[in-house]
């Protein structure tokens, strides 16, 4: 009897996978999908491989249509506890959704060292806005990894636009000597800091703020307007020596308070000023390239230990890899695959390319 409800599941999975984007996915499917793709069951993964790179032909033939531009719009979010993330996302997504966006906040949670479960649940702290019928929130636990994000983002966030959100937020744990690994998946990285100075300012790392393409001073209300200035000046003075990343865009300081609303709006701004410069200059494009060969190779050295390959067969094939036009169609965990599981004399003889 087992072995028949096992086979039921997986046909359910197969059906999730070849319907997906037949219709816009909603509630129970959404969870089921990221749930599929978070497994670690082989079968799953199996699965879950084929329901991504679904929507992943889907997505590249939209936006063939679409002149080559992206569908969504990926924020990455970041800060210290107490910057108030989950406050402003709430305030942030319902404004965005009153504009008539779709949005999507995948929330990742540190997790419990003994059951790998959640322990914050970022979705109870956004009741408004996941009661919005246009957002979607998905807490998900780090389960030990390390940047503040968890082993699927990726294959999360292309869930996402492929579910049809023009906005995609990754809110980070905010905490880890990695927390800047978000800036790999998203177009945009937006750092939130507390109206706080001293010792407060020097925890920030100057790696992470290196990073950033807008530095964002929350709890500029009430008795924190004076400090929230002070922060801000400091940054933009900050700012002025670290080394310039893009051609078209200057990381910019502001100010917002998600309590009264002040600055939300013209934050926005900023964003989508930032987005239509980096892509049309192509920059973005480029950027998206990139982070899909990063993403690779997280997958080959997460998946090493299981290989038979040498450390020098795996370069050897991922320079092939690299200077293939499939990288551009495939999803990255295939060309890890191909990476990983070439022939066996391939792995053993290095003449062999």
């Amino acid at each position: 009897m087992r072995g028949v409800g096992l086979t039921r599941k997986f046909r359910r999975e197969t059906e999730l996978a070849k319907g997906w984007l037949r219709d816009d996915p909603v509630g129970a499917e959404q969870e089921e999908a990221i749930t599929l793709v978070e497994s670690t069951h082989s079968r799953k993964k199996e699965l879950a491989q084929v329901l991504l790179q679904k929507v992943l032909s889907y997505q590249r033939e939209q936006e063939q249509l679409n002149k080559g531009k992206p569908l969504a719009f990926r924020v990455g979010l970041s800060g210290p506890p107490g910057a108030g993330k989950s406050t402003f996302i709430e305030c942030f997504g319902k404004m965005l959704t009153e504009r008539g966006h779709t949005v999507s906040v995948l929330a990742v949670d540190p997790s419990s060292s003994t059951s790998g479960g959640s322990l914050l649940g970022d979705k109870t702290r956004m009741t408004e806005l996941s009661r919005d019928a246009n957002a979607y929130i998905r807490p998900s636990p780090t389960r030990g990894t390390l940047g503040g994000v968890t082993r699927t983002t990726n294959e999360a966030i292309l869930l996402c636009e492929g579910g049809g959100y023009d906005i995609v937020l990754v809110e980070t744990v905010g905490v880890g000597q990695s927390e800047f690994a978000v800036a790999d998946m998203v177009d945009m990285f937006v750092l939130l800091l507390p109206p706080a100075g001293g010792d407060e300012l020097q925890g920030i790392k100057r790696g992470i703020i290196e990073m950033a393409d807008l530095v964002v001073v929350t709890k500029a209300d009430g008795d924190l307007v004076v400090p929230a200035r002070r922060i801000q000046a400091e940054y933009v003075s900050a700012l002025k020596l670290l080394r310039k990343r893009s051609k078209v865009w200057k990381p910019k300081v502001m100010r917002i308070s998600a309590k009264t609303g002040e600055g939300i709006s013209d934050m926005w701004d900023k964003m989508t000023e930032f987005r239509d410069l980096v892509l049309m200059s192509g920059e973005l494009l480029t950027k998206r390239r990139k982070q899909q060969k990063v993403w690779m190779w997280n997958l080959i050295q997460e998946n090493m230990a299981g290989s038979r390959c040498t450390a020098e067969s795996i370069q050897r094939q991922t320079s092939v890899c690299d200077n293939s036009s499939s990288l551009s169609v495939c999803l990255p965990w295939i060309n890890s695959d191909k990476v990983l599981h070439v022939p066996k004399a391939n792995c053993l003889n290095p003449e062999v390319s």
